[in-house]
């Protein structure tokens, strides 16, 4: 029986031995590797392509057909792109659409287009040409009332936007 007894002893010091220390235990260790998830977007983004950017463009609101804006969008220069250059959006295009018809991806009203990167940057320097003569003419209106026993302050245009992280 002194025997057994010195058996039951030594198995519990083996197995203390053996056990790591709750310290050495973290949530790191045992926590899952993958991602949260999260929804897939309503419009996914194609895989992009060297000298194209796509854009989603209006092809009916509420149901009616938005033909003008349509065919500025094509006279600006984009271009429908066929679902077949893109399977891995895995998109069903809206049942009866007559782009949907033609092998193009149109959904909820909205038809994916792309053109040239290099078209579109011109067509963004063009307007922000305009919005820079705009702001330069209201404010040359604004400094024409200036007066120099009272100066009006040159108007600041600069924008600045934060995303939480509160006050430091």
């Amino acid at each position: 029986m002194a025997e057994d007894k010195n058996i039951e002893v030594n198995e519990k010091v083996t197995e203390e031995v053996t056990r790591a220390a709750r310290e050495a235990d973290s949530r790191t260790q045992t926590a899952r590797t993958t991602d949260t998830w999260e929804p897939q977007s309503k419009l996914p983004n194609p895989a992009p392509q060297d000298g194209w950017v796509f854009r989603w463009v209006a092809t009916s609101i509420l149901g009616q057909p938005n033909n003008v804006n349509v065919s500025s969008k094509f006279r600006e220069g984009w271009e429908p792109v066929k679902a077949e250059d893109h399977p891995e959006l895995n998109l069903v295009s809206d049942h009866g659409s007559e782009w949907a018809d033609k092998g193009n991806m149109e959904v909820g009203g909205l038809l994916l287009c792309k053109a040239p990167k290099e078209l579109m940057e011109q067509r963004d320097e063009y307007y922000r040409n305009i919005a820079q003569t705009q702001m330069e003419g209201v404010d040359n209106n604004y400094l024409k009332e200036n007066d120099p026993r009272m100066p009006l302050l040159k108007p600041e245009r600069k924008t600045r936007s934060t995303f939480g992280g509160g006050s430091k």
